[in-house]
């Protein structure tokens, strides 16, 4: 999403056309395609918050490797970005950024980190049609892979799926296929969110997202909390989905977003970092950590929203930060440290610092990104202090988050004194009223 939105105006309008007419072309398709179906089985995700770096030879190996190691073969969607007809730079090679633009430059990263060869499937805003051509389907069964980019997950859903229906095309459902299959399937950014079940959110800030609650819908508003009900392709079910979680301070949204929709658990991806789920859909469903940062697992099953005229609140919220290595167990909600990671002996006596950004808004000039985090692991490192608490930057009203370490919250690491990886501290969240 990011770098979309002084186009989100234009895509809404478009998207709302779109779906009318995908409704349409979906009734007259022959064969019919058959409704997206329940969970994924048998393969992976390899799923990154954004911001994937050229050189990140761990997570583009990972997806090589599950494609088939040296005769891997990637097919790259990149629906999400703008269509060549919509970018005034469409043949400037150096400057370009639509969907065909975006294909050739990952197609050319997975063939420089070592795939046989990587391929673009030619479906966009300028190619719907495409994505119901049996001969783009027979592209789709040649590969052992697939990598979704970035841009707007919104792109995907009306691309790729069939309008109000919320059906398969013939590409997608190929796609489910191979995935049952055993075939991998990755995506950065907006090419993970996609993956998400019902309730995928389509964009927002964390306070708006306090102060005014979600709606359902994709709005021009980029600050508005909103979300499709019907979700995205529902490869990934066993929590909601947010990505650049920490460096977009995303962690108040996706609370509100999970706490308004009856969600109990949320992934909140980092940059530059995968998660990778083995299984997806399966009682052994299983996802592991690699990257550079780390995956937010945000745990409401005890959790309890109030909204009051005083503003709105919540308690009783697990909060979990994994890294490199670590391993989340979704059917037993059980965080595994990497090997080699010990419980840390808080030793520090300094008080955890003041935070007064703690979803990094972008009102804020001066603000940092993996603000709540900081305060988390400050918390952590500390032999003095049980309780820490934040505030937002806005203040009409201020909302305030209070993380505790409560048993059974612990702290790993790979040396005694610096937490890395964070086990379900207690956070809640409050409303304070401005006098």
């Amino acid at each position: 999403m990011p770098g979309t939105r002084s186009r989100r105006g234009l895509l809404a309008a478009t998207a709302a056309m779109l779906l009318a007419a995908l409704a349409v072309t979906a009734a007259h398709a022959s064969p019919s395609p058959s409704p997206a179906p329940g969970p994924a089985r048998g393969g992976s995700l390899v799923l990154v918050g954004g911001g994937l770096k050229e050189d990140n030879k761990a997570v583009y190996g990972e997806i090589i490797s599950r494609a088939g190691g040296p005769a891997a073969r990637v097919g790259v969607l990149t629906a999400a970005s703008i269509p060549a007809s919509q970018d005034p730079y469409a043949d400037d090679p150096a400057r370009c950024g639509n969907s065909a633009c975006n294909g050739a430059y990952y197609a050319s990263l997975f063939k420089q980190h070592g795939a046989a060869d990587a391929q673009w499937i030619p479906v966009d805003l300028d190619h719907i049609t495409d994505a119901d051509s049996d001969a783009v389907v027979a592209q789709v069964n040649s590969m052992t892979g697939f990598f979704f980019g970035g841009g707007d997950q919104y792109r995907y859903v009306t691309t790729l799926l069939h309008g109000n229906a919320h059906t398969d095309s013939k590409v997608l459902a190929a796609i489910r296929a191979k995935l049952a299959a055993g075939a991998v399937i990755a995506g950065s950014s907006a090419g993970a969110q996609i993956m998400a079940g019902d309730d995928m959110v389509t964009g927002g800030d964390s306070y708006q997202a306090l102060r005014d609650g979600s709606s359902p819908g994709y709005f021009d508003d980029p600050t508005r909390l909103g979300y499709l009900p019907a979700g995205g392709f529902g490869f990934l079910r066993s929590g909601l989905i947010d990505t650049h979680t920490g460096a977009a301070g995303r962690e108040g949204r996706a609370l509100r977003l999970a706490a308004d929709t009856g969600h109990t658990r949320v992934y909140g991806l980092e940059e530059n970092t995968a998660l990778i789920v083995d299984n997806p859909g399966t009682p052994a469903e299983t996802a592991t950590v690699k990257g550079t940062r780390g995956l937010t697992v945000l745990d409401l099953r005890q959790a309890r929203a109030h909204t009051t005229t005083g503003g709105w609140s919540l308690t009783g919220t697990r909060y979990t930060y994994l890294t490199d290595g670590d391993r989340y167990l979704p059917r037993t909600w059980q965080a595994l440290p990497a090997p080699g990671k010990h419980p840390i002996i808080s030793a520090g006596d300094a008080p955890v610092p003041p935070n007064t950004d703690v979803f990094y808004s972008r009102a804020n000039s001066s603000g940092r990104p993996y603000s709540l985090l900081g305060t988390a692991r400050a918390l952590a490192a500390s032999r003095t202090q049980r309780t820490a608490t934040a505030s937002t930057f806005e203040s009409d009203p201020r909302y305030t988050v209070t993380l505790t370490r409560t048993q059974p919250a612990t702290a790993w690491a790979h040396s005694s004194s610096d937490p890395t990886t964070l086990t379900s501290l207690a956070l809640t969240i409050s409303t304070v009223t401005p006098n």
